[in-house]
């Protein structure tokens, strides 16, 4: 983040289009399938006990979960209701996403280039289209991490979005454990910049670090203290469950009783995968595939088979353009990236599946969105690579489009064949 940064060119209208444009993609034929499929059988079912004040998939947090029984309850029960705070979510936490990049870099056309490859990386666009927790997880995430930037820039705004940044820290946190390694960096970048700084005076000093004015014992309040403090606030409805309510005194205990429950899952699921699948695209997850709504429809849960192996490409480019051209916000995606992918082949979780990639797959979509920014800048014959990248993103997105919305198939049974390009996606 060494760039000059200036508000003069700030892209926040291109990007605000791009947000509305998915989401009105996102919103078309949201209530097909007319009925539950994959995983919203557990959290809509669920968000029905919820109201009810009974005891719901313990062995997740609670804030996903109050957010679909909300919708439940507020707009009704059916699917186009399941599945509204899935769309708003994907659409806030897209334009968070560029917001992010345009703080992190200063760069307008990045952040522009980082809302189109987000928007069409398959996983965001899915993900948005099911009531399941991994997106309001996702999209709070992001919007963290916006503020957490928009301080560093705007440091006379710094206390009130790090304040909020921890605030959202927490309720991502509440929803999906899945986040929880981002938790950890942003502390780990204050307490380095005051060490950098300040030496021995690194917990008091004000000047320096990452938001000018704010020690790191202050920052420890609002990015340690306060995302904590959420999360555990966001059991408030356990607390009062009709029966078996959790102990809010005693964290502990409850939290080690969640994880057996993650645990116990150790039957084989045939959809089941490993970390090294997801980098590598290899292994999909069918969401639907079935006579609905009077035609054959699918949804196959895959990577953008472009984006995915490109942006592997820019993670190392961004390596290289940290050390080469001190290009911290480059390097800071390809962190953001291997934190929260690091956990999976560490995690002891027996069952795993592609759709835990949603977060790595995301900062991929920045570190590339940074990388084909700078060979737009590039005076040579290479520049037209960038633009060119983007369209092949956005053409691959309209291909398989189809086969990852539930749109009506021709061809019956075997019209999947059509989009198999590997035998493991089948």
């Amino acid at each position: 983040m060494q760039r000059s940064f200036t508000t003069e060119h700030d892209p926040a209208q291109w990007c605000a289009v791009i947000a509305v444009l998915f989401l009105t993609l996102v919103w078309w034929r949201l209530g097909v399938p007319s009925e539950i499929y994959f995983d919203e059988v557990h959290y809509v079912n669920a968000a029905r006990k919820f109201n009810e004040g009974l005891r719901v998939n313990a062995e997740h947090p609670m804030f996903g979960k109050a957010v679909l029984a909300a919708a439940l309850r507020w707009l009704g029960d059916s699917p186009v209701y399941w599945r509204v705070p899935s769309a708003l979510m994907g659409g806030l936490g897209l334009f968070a996403f560029t917001r992010l990049v345009w703080f992190a870099s200063g760069r307008r056309l990045a952040a522009i280039f980082a809302g189109l490859l987000l928007a069409t990386d398959f996983f965001w666009f899915i993900q948005s289209r099911i009531a399941m927790l991994d997106m309001t997880m996702a999209a709070l995430a992001m919007t963290a991490l916006w503020q957490l930037a928009a301080a560093h820039r705007l440091p006379h705004q710094g206390r009130w979005r790090l304040a909020l940044c921890g605030v959202l820290l927490g309720l991502s946190l509440g929803t999906k454990w899945s986040v929880a390694p981002l938790l950890i960096l942003p502390g780990l970048w204050f307490l380095g910049a005051k060490l950098h700084a300040h030496g021995c005076r690194f917990l008091i000093a004000k000047s320096g670090g990452p938001v000018q004015g704010i020690t790191l014992l202050e920052a420890a309040l609002w990015l340690g203290i306060v995302p904590l403090g959420v999360y555990w606030a966001s059991f408030w409805p356990a607390f009062h469950w009709a029966q078996n309510q959790v102990d809010p005194w005693h964290p502990l205990k409850w939290h080690s009783f969640m994880i057996r429950l993650q645990d116990s899952v150790v039957r084989p699921h045939p959809y089941r995968s490993q970390w090294y699948e997801w980098i590598g695209n290899w292994r999909a997850i069918w969401y639907l595939y079935k006579e609905v709504d009077g035609a054959q429809r699918g949804v196959v849960l895959i990577g953008n088979p472009f984006t995915m192996y490109a942006g592997l490409a820019s993670l190392v480019w961004a390596v290289w353009a940290r050390i080469k051209l001190g290009r911290g916000d480059a390097v800071a995606f390809a962190a953001a990236y291997f934190a929260v992918m690091v956990m999976w082949p560490l995690s002891g979780k027996p069952v795993q599946f592609i759709y835990h990639y949603l977060l790595p797959s995301t900062f991929l979509m920045g570190a590339l969105a940074l990388a084909l920014e700078a060979l737009w800048r590039r005076p040579d014959r290479w520049r037209w690579l960038g633009p060119a990248a983007l369209v092949l993103s956005c053409a691959m997105f309209a291909w398989f489009y189809p086969i990852i919305s539930a749109a009506p198939l021709a061809g019956g049974k075997r019209a999947f064949n059509d989009w198999m390009w590997l035998a493991s996606w089948r």
